[in-house]
């Protein structure tokens, strides 16, 4: 290594063991990883590592629990393996060469063992075991032995072999091999506790889905069985999922399987409910005492079977194979129960309820995946009906089963236990009284606590309740359990039944909206930025899907929520800002948005959607939303909103105006995608027809060419795009090069011979755009006309342009020690100027 290189490593490295400093360029690990490759195949791993102590200091700080970025710890494995090539450097990176040994001894050992059973050229090997080849009979010798033997590390590596070797090996032979093996593996059935039950669990997996088994004629489903009474629900729910994914599996067991996942809810129902042994499961999942034994010992035992019962039933969920009958009101009810309990609001009679609720208050965990599976379940509506059962009128199971009845309060679960209203889906809180000096973990909690005498609020229209300012920014996990509640949400009002030849909403799902628009009015109030940055993302998706159906328009305009979205466009956060301008834009494209005739506006300044946006893409201090309104722009000319297509010229030429200004590179290249929207529908182009649409596109009568670039030059989108072609930013300058390379393809096509042989002079021009060039954009093009601009265009090396822009930053200079420079320099820029991590 070059002594210049070694003086800079020490710094690199320890940036990249630094979690605060993010790396600007992903190729730039990619290039550093290909330079060690070529020092090692040149040289000694070990000499490098003992030169440079500061690679084993890395190598060994990734080792520890901390938030690295993947792409470094991926950088870091890799950098591992490249040095652990050479047997001299593997040793000494080696710290306990056991568990290399023993995955690799395991793979070799599966390998010499199908090798070896392949048998002669002249025909396959004996399905006797006492005549197979003396290496396999060593090999399963071995395998035996160490499945009798007392030592858990043994037992396990059998298990490895064994599962790998079924997943692989198909042939006959395997078969005979797991009849031979099957009563040891069996009598690991016998042992308190069961050793190795993760490997025993994958083993017994991958024998079922073997091919070359017949699992009825070898016992296996008894023993699948045994298992599953044996193993403790946190060892079975595996299992029980990968027998309930079988495709031939016998009804008994499947019914066993589905009993052992749905323990842990049945528990929780149990402790819960005042109906004594009503948690409406299906039968034989009534919580029993070890399910209670499992959950109530520590707060760590509880959530994690919990999340994983959860996880596991939303897999199974949308599977064709999935048990049937499917106990939706039951899962409903067990879910919400969970966020009950997360959130303290549960009020249980028992003593087990009384502990699991303090197990369980305030816990993240629990909850985002409590509604995870909650917007799974709006999958389990209109599912057909098992073909063993009567059906019943699909109205009444719409209105019996579907999630919005169930967690309105306007039905029961199956026991005729209440389930409450979408109150407990995290949106609100019952607990209004609670002291708000305690220590919630619960987002919500803490958003929806009552304000207090002398508490700032959010200014709030109309007499909305305000919030109390407690924490100006949401923990991330928090904000998580609120995100992931608008996306149930957002599930289940997509699921309500539809009446046949009416797309409006469903009644139960209005009654349900009704319910939500104040509590969305409330988080749109939220002290924390993030709540309402994400009550505001909510608010579009919801528009966006619904927007055109009158009750869900008449709902939305009877509520607060458009007069908040216009004040949150003068939001203190950026981020709040740029999703206030989305929500707007949609708002504004179904005709949502608050009118400036309208009494709020009374007195005061009357400015259009329009014209507020126009006034955040000149004067917002931030880029997104600038960006956000650049991308609404482009939206409402492609979609031909109203305020556009009165006067669209008008509207293209102010905005690309204000874009070519901006310092922001993302915000001119948005411009360039409205000047294309703009080209395409102006020469009668629209993008990207559909192939298989039945009726054609509508194209622009034909008209000579000049004129139909008339509009173009009047918004003066060829300076713009001139302008942008040397830009110095790249993407900005490859989208203008695309541009001006489809606009003259398009117009080559479209030119008579006689606009072919015209000859403008184009020599001002020219000389304008070779300042532009060099740096010196102050002097503007001026009014150009269509015959100019075909002359200029036909006269640039478009192709070998875009060609150049193509090659990539450090085609000037590819030596290492520029690769370090450029790493540590771009770190540093970014220490300056630090990314938001949100």
């Amino acid at each position: 290594m070059d002594p210049e290189c070694s003086q800079l490593l020490p710094a690199l490295c320890a940036v990249l063991a630094d979690p605060r400093q993010p790396m600007a360029d992903d190729t730039c690990l990619e290039k550093l990883l290909d330079w060690f490759k070529t020092i090692t195949e040149a040289g000694s791993s070990l000499l490098l590592l003992q030169e440079n102590p500061c690679l084993v200091e890395l190598l060994c700080h990734m080792l520890k629990p901390q938030d690295l970025s993947s792409r470094v710890l991926s950088f870091s494995l890799r950098l591992t393996g490249v040095f652990a090539a050479q047997e001299d450097c593997f040793q000494y990176l080696q710290g306990d060469s056991s568990l290399f040994v023993a995955s690799a001894a395991g793979q070799l050992l599966v390998h010499i063992l199908g090798l070896s059973m392949q048998g002669p050229a002249d025909g396959p090997p004996s399905l006797q075991a006492g005549d197979w080849p003396a290496c396999a009979q060593k090999i399963v010798d071995h395998i035996e032995e160490s499945l009798r033997s007392a030592a858990t590390p043994q037992i396990t590596q059998a298990l490895n072999v064994l599962t790998t070797t079924f997943g692989h090996c198909h042939d006959p032979w395997t078969r005979v091999l797991w009849v031979r093996l099957s009563p040891l593996v069996a009598g690991l059935l016998e042992k308190d506790p069961v050793p190795a039950a993760h490997s025993l669990v994958d083993l017994l997996l991958s024998v079922a889905r073997s091919p070359g088994l017949s699992s009825s004629s070898c016992g296996l489903w008894e023993t699948l069985a045994q298992t599953l009474s044996r193993l403790s629900p946190t060892q079975a729910g595996p299992l029980a999922l990968g027998i309930l994914k079988l495709q031939d599996c016998p009804q008994a067991l499947r019914a066993q399987a589905f009993a052992v996942l749905l323990q842990p809810l049945a528990c929780v129902l149990k402790a819960t409910t005042q109906a004594p042994g009503a948690s409406g499961m299906v039968d034989g999942t009534a919580g029993d005492s070890v399910t209670v034994d499992t959950l109530l010992p520590s707060k760590a035992a509880c959530v994690g079977l919990l999340c994983r019962t959860l996880a596991h039933l939303e897999l199974l969920l949308p599977l064709p194979q999935r048990p049937c009958p499917w106990p939706q009101a039951s899962l409903l009810g067990a879910a919400v129960t969970l966020l009950q309990l997360c959130q303290g609001s549960a009020s249980p009679t028992s003593d087990a309820g009384r502990h699991l609720c303090a197990l369980l208050l305030g816990c993240v965990r629990v909850q985002r995946a409590a509604l995870d599976f909650l917007g799974t379940l709006s999958q389990g509506t209109g599912r057909p009906a098992c073909p063993h059962r009567p059906r019943l009128p699909a109205a009444q199971l719409c209105r019996d089963r579907h999630p919005l009845r169930v967690l309105s309060g306007r039905g029961v679960g199956s026991a005729g236990q209440r389930v409450l209203s979408p109150a407990f889906l995290g949106l609100t809180h019952s607990g209004a009284g609670e002291a708000p000096g305690r220590e919630v973990g619960c987002f919500f909690c803490v958003c929806l606590r009552p304000p207090r005498a002398g508490d700032g609020g959010v200014c709030c229209p109309s007499g909305i309740s305000q919030e109390p300012r407690l924490q100006p920014h949401a923990p991330l996990c928090l904000l998580q359990v609120l995100k992931k509640a608008f996306q149930a949400t957002f599930r289940w009002l997509l699921s309500s039944p539809k009446t046949p030849g009416c797309w409006d909403l469903d009644p139960q799902a209005l009654l349900f909206l009704r319910e939500l628009l104040p509590v969305l009015q409330k988080r749109l109030c939220s002290p924390c930025w993030e709540v309402r940055d994400s009550g505001l993302e909510f608010l579009t998706q919801m528009t966006g899907r619904w927007g055109g159906q009158a009750s869900f328009r008449h709902a939305l305009l009877a509520s607060e929520v458009p007069k908040l979205t216009e004040q949150l466009l003068r939001d203190p956060e950026s981020y709040v800002r740029a999703s206030a301008v989305a929500a707007t834009g949609q708002l504004s494209s179904q005709g949502l948005c608050v009118s400036p005739a309208s009494p709020e506006h009374l007195g005061g300044q009357q400015k259009s959607p329009l014209s507020e946006l126009l006034h955040i893409l000149s004067t917002d201090s931030e880029g997104f939303p600038r960006r956000a309104a650049m991308h609404v722009f482009t939206q409402w000319l492609r979609d031909s909103h109203a305020d556009v297509v009165g006067d669209t010229e008008e509207f293209v030429a102010g905005v690309l105006q204000v874009a070519s200004q901006d310092l922001d590179w993302e915000v001119r290249a948005q411009g360039l995608e409205l000047a294309l929207v703009f080209l395409e529908q102006t020469l009668g182009q629209p993008g990207s027809p559909c192939p298989y649409a039945v009726t054609p596109p509508v194209v622009a009568p034909a008209r000579p060419l000049a004129q139909a670039l008339q509009p173009l030059c009047r918004v003066r989108l060829f300076e713009f795009a001139f302008r942008a072609l040397f830009d110095c930013d790249r993407p900005v300058a490859q989208k203008s090069c695309d541009l001006l390379l489809f606009l003259r393809a398009k117009t080559a096509s479209s030119s008579s011979p006689q606009e072919a042989r015209i000859s403008p002079d184009v020599a001002s021009v020219e000389a304008a755009l070779q300042r532009w060039q060099a740096g010196d954009q102050a002097q503007p093009l001026g009014d150009l006309e269509p015959e100019v601009v075909l002359a200029v265009l036909r006269s640039m090396d478009l192709e070998g342009l875009r060609g150049a822009l193509a090659e990539s930053s450090d085609h000037v200079e590819k030596s290492p020690q520029s690769l370090l420079q450029d790493m540590l320099a771009t770190v540093g820029i970014l220490g300056e100027n630090e990314a938001d991590c949100y």
